[in-house]
């Protein structure tokens, strides 16, 4: 917002994220009132930035304290000195005779900077006007020929300025606040008398703000400038972008987010830049020549005809590129040859005499800041990346159509990639064209894997060119398959989906004598691309969640054409089976697998082969048949490891699938190998649901091996990669494994973990699919288990189905049992407890997996300390930690360990429960398991030379025994608390210490140990 263009409109803009720099504007003013600080202020920042605006809201505040505000503008033209003093007359313009009449000094000031500026023009014009010293005191004609640089001038000048200079120090209070804009433009006249007042700072309250472009400031004034910031006499004020919610909410009120977000990136965060971009760019933006629009592209009004042409060709050009290409791109007629554009990309030798006038030329626009070569000088760009886009909107159709024709030459000529030449090809072009169409498919390959939204724009444009007749009908729908695919990859899986089912109904072959069956077609292909399309349709609807539809869409292709090409047929089999495991419905399926990898195993396709067993593992390992999976996982993986990467990317799913079957399967070493392999390939290959999905399974198994940190930023950028792509399902599974990691990554009791575990639950809303089940169960897990039990138990029963959780997965079912189990203890219902926990048991015995049986275990573990059986809760517990252990799960290991050391300790074994307690909370912190660190360091057991030989309640204190005599006999804390004239907090804390020293979880179990230990009325033990 800084051209004078702009002054009217900056006035009624809004003032945007500025209130920092306001304020620091405030207290320098109050500093010069009273005498002090800076005598100037130095605002700088990009062209847009909102330097203008800022020195009229702090001209508004300035006034309200009573100064006299004065605002002048610089020179108006790069080169041109302008009118002597011309900034400061500007600014004296706006004293009015009320004013002039009221303040002297002000008025004297006025009459100075007037008088001033007319004799050194004079001087400098060689006029000798009346009040001309350089004349009146014979000055030679040669010096005032000389223009300004002559000593004449310059006598003038500095007498001016001292004049000037003594008068503003006369200026009385409440002071004067001189801003000037612009002041990169200032003439000599006025850049001296800044460099005076810096140097000979004023002991009046005048405070001068200027404000420039830091790049086009002159080397005089920045060396002057920068001297006085030294000095302390200047206080330097940058101006930055503004941050994305300024922007949003004081700039697009009411726009869409993701518009918001758009325009933001493509700002800066730059104001003016934000404000023309959604002029342009909103639906009910104006033409490019108004508003904020005409007040950026003003500033190529002076410029000269080759100036204007390199502009608009770097604009075209959209980004860097060399001298040479510009000139090109740029070139015109030369004068005398009848004007209009040459012809075949003319050289500049041929239209303008040479490089050296594109050179000059592109020197002046490097001054002016609309060109910035590079470091090295090799390539040009424009200030701003938005820049282009505005100046573009701005040419006339036919101009900007034959730009982009010779552009289009000029990169073919110099053997640029057809992803250069594709944006000027479809610029340029006019009508279908085939040899446009080629190019514009090539650069949608080239740039397919790591922009595949680009991809699918170019093979739009592709498919406008391409001529509409039979003979290319076959590539037309091979550009749409590819199209469809790139449109999946950019995440806009419905818009794919859309296209594919209008794919698949042109390629009907029951339709009669259609696209499909047209003479010169070839049927074999068509009906491949059909088939390609179902299975890459199919595959978007599961992604959607939609898997009825993917279904419907798979059994039609199979019974409509039983008999396919091998290759597509193992795929509508693979993901025939893949949508049913989603759906937690694989022993569906499972004999159709079977026999299509015996069909892929008697043509010896490997890669088939490997598709289909990834699938078979996954499903069983799903279904708890563990030791078919592990042979089927074992098979897989000597085929897929004998792949190499570009043939991997063509089967990444297959990845996926063998990944999370070698993680289900507890082969967490290999599973990770895996997965560190597959997220390079998909990375390489564009395969964002793959990747997601790997990033995902890579976390799983970093958090289970006890690396909590590494697995967090696993999941934060699956998360990042699963949400442009839609779909809730993956989104909320992505979030639920985030929220899980999270939990023990966190401080015991921080909410954050609940929190997006909540907002997973409600991603995936009432869906029931495998990533669904999922998020609802890790949605139970953080809950917290103290404080809502029944929450806990509810989640768990609406995502299993049953008190059996028959619907979850069964391979993990045990460790769902035995978070049902705890839930079960907390709720005061110990039989369901005991029943979930031996279900774990007897579950996991099945499974034959060592974290599966140490889960069952520690939920066995908590039935017995509930019982108030310490030694063989203590061994449970001990037992889950070794089975952990097994495996390398060392966050299950270091659980296990923290709950089995106090247990142990109230067996009687004070020294091995304090070796068990320090290895688990080691195993922790090494993890960084910060909620098993504060879990270890509240149930720390107490020194082993603190236990008494008189039984597990000696190491209470005499108030905690009374106390727990009192929870014996059933009392609530309530009643304890009045029998002994304590309050219910101090009764609540000590009964927290008792658990903590004897082991015992419940009421109910540190009833019983009182009862056993005749602790209070002379009581028998029993049992």
């Amino acid at each position: 917002m800084d051209t004078i263009a702009d002054q009217g409109c900056a006035d009624r803009a809004p003032l945007v994220g500025r209130a920092r720099e306001l304020d620091r504007l405030d207290g320098l003013l109050g500093c010069r009132i009273e005498g002090a600080g800076p005598v100037a202020v130095d605002v700088t920042g990009e062209p847009g930035i909102g330097k203008t605006r800022l020195l009229t809201e702090f001209g508004i505040r300035a006034r309200g304290r009573g100064a006299t505000v004065l605002r002048g503008r610089a020179g108006t033209a790069e080169g041109d000195a302008g009118t002597p003093f011309q900034a400061v007359l500007d600014a004296f313009a706006d004293l009015d005779h009320r004013e002039r009449a009221t303040t002297p000094a002000l008025a004297e000031l006025a009459r100075l900077v007037e008088r001033g500026g007319r004799a050194a023009q004079d001087v400098r014009d060689g006029c000798g006007g009346h009040d001309s010293p350089g004349v009146r005191d014979g000055c030679d004609a040669r010096d005032v020929r000389g223009g300004h640089d002559s000593s004449g001038v310059r006598d003038v000048q500095d007498e001016r300025v001292r004049r000037i200079g003594a008068a503003l120090g006369r200026v009385p209070a409440p002071g004067l606040v001189l801003l000037l804009d612009d002041l990169h433009r200032a003439d000599p006249a006025t850049v001296a008398l800044v460099d005076h007042l810096l140097r000979h700072p004023l002991r009046a309250p005048v405070l001068l703000v200027v404000a420039r472009r830091e790049r086009q400031t002159p080397p005089t004034l920045a060396s002057s400038l920068a001297r006085a910031v030294d000095s302390g006499a200047l206080a330097r004020l940058d101006l930055g972008p503004l941050a994305a919610e300024d922007c949003a909410e004081a700039l697009a009120p009411g726009a869409p987010p993701d518009t918001v977000s758009e325009l933001y990136a493509a700002s800066g965060g730059n104001p003016l830049y934000f404000r023309a971009l959604a002029h342009t760019r909103t639906p009910h933006g104006r033409a490019p020549g108004t508003g904020p629009v005409a007040v950026l592209l003003d500033e190529l009004t002076p410029l000269s005809g080759v100036e204007r042409a390199i502009v608009e060709a770097i604009a075209v050009l959209d980004g860097r590129a060399t001298s040479e290409l510009v000139a090109a791109v740029a070139a015109v007629a030369a004068p005398g040859r009848g004007g209009g554009a040459t012809e075949h990309g003319e050289s500049v030798e041929q239209g303008w005499g040479g490089q050296e006038t594109i050179d000059a030329a592109l020197r002046a626009l490097a001054r002016r800041d609309l060109v910035r070569p590079d470091e090295a000088g090799r390539t040009l760009g424009p200030r701003h990346p938005a820049l282009p886009e505005l100046v573009r909107g701005a040419l006339d159709p036919w101009r900007r159509r034959e730009l982009h024709r010779r552009a289009a030459a000029a990169l073919d000529r110099s053997g640029a990639p057809a992803s250069a030449r594709a944006p000027h090809l479809v610029g340029a072009a006019t009508g279908p064209d085939a040899a446009t169409a080629a190019v514009l498919v090539e650069a949608a390959e080239r740039t397919g894997t790591v922009d595949p939204a680009r991809a699918a724009h170019w093979l739009a444009a592709a498919l406008d060119h391409l001529p509409d007749t039979a003979e290319h009908l076959a590539h037309r729908l091979e550009l749409t398959l590819r199209r469809a695919q790139a449109l999946g990859s950019a995440g806009r899986v419905a818009e794919s989906r859309d296209l594919l089912h209008r794919l698949i109904d042109t390629c009907r072959p029951d339709s009669g004598r259609g696209p499909c069956d047209t003479p010169g077609d070839h049927p074999q292909d068509t009906a491949g691309i059909r088939t390609s399309a179902v299975l890459l349709c199919a595959f978007m609807e599961r992604h959607l969640g939609r898997y009825p539809e993917a279904e419907a869409l798979l059994r039609r292709e199979l019974e409509r054409n039983p008999d396919p090409r091998a290759g597509l047929r193992t795929g509508l089999v693979v993901e025939w089976g893949a949508r049913a495991l989603f759906a937690t419905r694989y022993p569906e399926v499972r004999e159709e697998v079977d026999r299509t990898l015996g069909e892929a195993r008697l043509r010896h396709d490997e890669a088939a082969t490997a598709e289909v067993l990834t699938l078979s593992a996954l499903g069983e390992a799903y279904e708890g048949g563990t030791t078919k999976a592990r042979a089927r996982a074992t098979e897989a993986a000597a085929l897929t490891d004998a792949l190499t990467d570009g043939e991997l990317a063509d089967h990444v799913e297959s990845l996926v699938r063998l990944s999370w079957t070698e993680a289900f399967l507890e082969e967490y070493g290999t599973a990770e190998r895996r997965t560190t392999r597959g997220i390079a390939v998909a990375r390489r290959a564009g395969r964002p649901f793959a990747l997601s999905q790997l990033l995902l399974c890579s976390a799983y198994v970093h958090f289970l091996t006890g690396r909590v940190g590494a697995a967090l930023d696993l999941a934060e950028e699956s998360l990042t990669v699963a949400h442009p792509l839609g779909g809730a399902e993956l989104l909320g599974f992505s979030r639920a494994m985030r929220a899980t990691v999270l939990l023990h990554a966190r401080p015991l009791g921080d909410p954050e973990g609940l929190a997006a575990a909540e907002e997973a639950a409600a991603t995936v809303g009432t869906a029931q699919s495998w990533w669904a089940t999922q998020a609802r169960c890790m949605l139970a897990h953080n809950v917290p288990l103290g404080q809502d039990p029944h929450r806990v138990r509810g989640a768990l029963l609406r995502a299993g189905g049953d008190r059996d959780l028959s619907r979850l997965q069964p391979s993990l079912r045990p460790g769902y049992l035995e978070l049902l189990a705890s839930a079960a203890l907390v709720a005061g219902d110990p039989a369901e407890a005991e029943r979930a926990a031996r279900r774990a048991l007897t579950e996991a015995q099945r499974l034959g997996l060592p974290v599966q049986r140490g889960a069952a275990q520690r939920a066995w573990g908590r039935v017995l300390a509930h019982r108030g059986e310490s030694a063989a809760a203590a061994e449970a517990f001990t037992e889950a930690a070794r089975e952990s252990a097994r495996s390398g799960a060392g966050l299950r290991e270091a659980h296990s360990l923290l709950l089995a050391a106090p247990h142990v300790q109230a067996a009687g074994d004070g020294p091995r429960a304090a070796a068990l307690w320090r290895r688990g909370r080691r195993l922790a912190a090494d993890g960084g398991a910060h909620m098993l660190v504060d879990l270890a360091d509240r149930t720390r057991p107490a020194s082993p030379d603190a236990i008494a030989p008189g039984g597990r309640l000696s190491v209470l204190t005499p108030r905690e025994r009374e106390i727990s005599v009192l929870v014996a006999e059933g009392l609530t804390n309530q009643a304890v608390a009045d029998r002994l004239c304590l309050s219910p907090r101090t009764v609540e804390s000590h009964v927290a210490r008792v658990y903590r020293k004897t082991g015992v979880e419940t009421r109910a179990g540190l009833a019983s140990l009182v009862v056993r230990t005749g602790v209070g009325g002379g009581q028998s033990s029993r049992g």
